[in-house]
């Protein structure tokens, strides 16, 4: 596929870029080869290929809920000297 100058200044437009004409002609070689490249695609047969929402295959790994204690709270507690009535005592943001 070979691509216009139009359609290089309508994609500059739309990625708010500000070519120069010599800039302009340059990317109309490179944009029309990436094109022709991934035109190429087109060429394999994907008839027989099933859709993936993933490459790999992905299983439900989340793990089963349960409860476990937790840290003591006196010892959390000892660690600093701002606390009220059994909580962490945080200086005021707003």
């Amino acid at each position: 596929m070979v691509l216009n100058i139009k359609e290089v200044e309508h994609v500059a437009g739309l990625a708010r870029l500000t070519l120069k004409p010599e800039e302009k002609k340059e990317m109309v070689a490179r944009l029309s080869s990436i094109l022709n490249y991934v035109d190429k695609l087109n060429e394999l047969d994907t008839d027989k290929v099933e859709p993936l929402t993933h490459i790999l295959p992905v299983n439900n790994v989340f793990r089963e809920d349960k409860t476990e204690p937790g840290m003591d709270r006196e010892l959390l507690m000892s660690s600093t000297d701002m606390k009220e009535d059994g909580q962490y005592k945080v200086p005021k943001i707003m």
